[in-house]
Order: structure tokens, then C-alpha cells, then sequence
């Protein structure tokens, strides 16, 4: 691929204001099953592969990525890791289309969710961004909202239908599988923006989860938090992998060790594009990698 098969993208639309054909969660959806203690199942489209094809990516004329090829297995967590500026948060981006977001971006290369390329023109864009959720580094969520409406929030934005006792059980589901529920079922119609940084950035996964995403994409969603509320993120990405696809970027490589079944190691160095250096086997690249480069950067050599 050169710089001749550039794609300029299209004006993206804005998703959050045309919604999507009104969907409505009907009987088999509401109320979910419940299992364990107490807490219902989150209803899910089946588990999903991501396999990302020769991208390569730019800003304006800089390019930053350079023909990079992953498959991110259904039902595990994939890690990205990399020093800074090696392209892994552009790389996350384009997962779900939110590169297009920069007036200068431009791609070319294919993302196949379960045989189906998202890039494709015959994809609407919020449909992607429905199956391909996003948690921010920074915890975002709507502060003037309640827990409860932001929870909510991807339902009104996507066109979704459901009645009062559908919305609770929703609620509670996502809550639950977002790791928050106990901490605040008794005040869901609190602000937000009044928790602390890691319940917030728990409520915001769970507000993921409501539109019941297919893969969920993490961009540093620890960085910014104290080591118990990484600790429950961690716990709680451990208990969403049987359910959703996760894909994170992360510059902890504890983190990366804990929580992921397999990594990919991006490097860009003397001005050049980011690539994939290796990838396999989380366990393998930390403990036998193949590149040498794998080995000093795992290790704490550089970066």
C-alpha cells in the first residue's frame, strides 16, 4: 500500500443527531436473566472478532501508521502497548470511525467486523459506533445528567425503545456489569458528575454497555485513577470478556500482564510510522518475545 491509495474520508454525519430506525427492546431483551448474585445477565449479539486489514494511516501528509494487520480475538482482551506517539490510540480510533472526527485524517486499509468491513459505504456510521463502543482515558460523562440518564443516554441517541421496567432492568444490568451497582443503587437519580474519577469512569463503561455493544474499546481507561479504582476497572474488564470483545491501550505493563490474552507491541522510531513490532500471546511476549525490541520495552528498557 502507498501513499497513492490514500482514501480522503467523507464529512462524517453526526451520529448523535440522526439516530438510527427506532429499535425497541421487546420481550426476550427485558426483563434479562438473572444469574449469580443477583445480578442479570446483559443481553448480548454474540461475541465478535475485529481483524483489522493493512491500515495505514495520516494527518494531513504526516503518516502514523504504517500497514498495520490485527485480528482481535471474540471474547478476549487484546492490549496495545507502545511507547508514546507509535500510533496505538489513532489505531483504536479507527476501529470505530472516530478518526474520521480530524478534518486532516485519512486511511486506507479495511476493519471486518465479523465479515462485514465497517469502512464499507453501505455502513452507517452510528450502526458502527453501536457495535464498536468507546471508553475515553478521561472519564466523560454527561455531568448536568443523572446516573440513571446517563446510563440511559446511548438509548435516546440511538433511536432505542423501552418501556419503564425495561430501562430499570437496563440500568441495573449495565450498573452490575460495569462494577457499580452497589455503590449507587440507592441514589441513581444523583448527578454523574458528582462521582468520584473511577465511579465515573465505571459509570461510563456501563452507559457503554447499554447499547450493547459487540467490542469495547479502551483507551487508557486507568491512567488518570488511583490504584483501587484500577484495580475494579481491572476486575471489571476480567468479568466483560465473556460478553463483549475488549481491546485496550495501556502504558502499565502490569496492567497489560493481568488483564490481557494477548498483545500487540507498537514501535515508530527516528520519524517513521508506527508498525506492529510483534503480537501473540500475552503470556509468550512477556516471557520468551521474539524481537529483541519486544524484550527491552516489556522490560522497562526504554520508553
Amino acid at each position: 500500500m502507498t501513499d497513492d491509495a490514500t482514501t480522503v474520508l467523507p464529512p462524517v454525519p453526526d451520529a448523535l443527531a440522526a439516530p438510527a430506525s427506532p429499535v425497541t427492546l421487546d420481550a426476550p431483551l427485558a426483563p434479562p436473566a438473572r444469574t449469580g448474585a443477583g445480578a442479570p445477565a446483559l443481553p448480548s449479539g454474540g461475541l465478535a472478532e475485529l481483524d483489522a486489514r493493512e491500515i495505514t494511516a495520516w494527518f494531513g501528509s504526516h503518516k502514523v501508521l504504517d500497514r498495520v494487520s490485527l485480528t482481535m480475538q471474540a471474547g478476549r482482551i487484546t492490549a496495545l502497548i507502545g511507547p508514546s506517539g507509535c500510533g496505538k490510540s489513532t489505531f483504536l480510533r479507527i476501529l470505530n470511525r472516530m478518526h474520521e472526527l480530524v478534518p486532516s485524517a485519512q486511511l486506507a486499509g479495511e476493519v471486518w467486523l465479523d465479515g462485514e468491513d465497517i469502512y464499507s459505504p453501505q455502513k452507517r456510521l452510528i450502526d458502527a459506533r453501536r457495535a464498536i463502543g468507546m471508553v475515553f482515558q478521561k472519564p466523560n460523562p454527561f455531568p448536568a445528567m443523572s446516573i440513571r440518564e446517563n446510563v440511559l443516554a446511548g438509548l435516546k441517541l440511538t433511536g432505542t425503545k423501552a418501556s419503564r421496567s425495561a430501562k430499570d432492568d437496563l440500568v441495573e444490568s449495565c450498573l452490575t456489569k460495569g462494577g457499580l451497582w452497589k455503590e449507587v443503587k440507592d441514589r441513581l437519580d444523583a448527578p454523574g458528575g458528582g462521582l468520584s474519577g473511577g465511579q465515573q469512569q465505571r459509570l461510563c463503561i456501563a452507559r457503554s454497555l447499554a447499547v450493547k455493544p459487540r467490542v469495547l474499546l479502551m483507551d487508557e481507561p486507568c491512567s488518570a485513577l488511583d490504584p483501587t479504582s484500577t484495580r475494579v476497572i481491572e476486575e471489571t474488564m476480567l468479568e466483560l470478556a465473556s460478553e463483549v470483545t475488549i481491546v485496550i491501550v495501556t502504558h502499565n505493563m502490569q496492567q497489560a500482564a493481568r488483564v490481557s490474552d494477548q498483545c500487540a507491541f507498537f514501535l515508530a522510531s527516528h520519524g517513521t510510522p508506527g508498525v506492529i513490532v510483534e503480537h501473540g500471546d500475552t503470556s509468550a511476549m512477556f516471557e520468551s518475545p521474539r524481537d529483541e525490541r519486544t524484550a527491552a520495552y516489556v522490560n522497562g528498557r526504554f520508553g
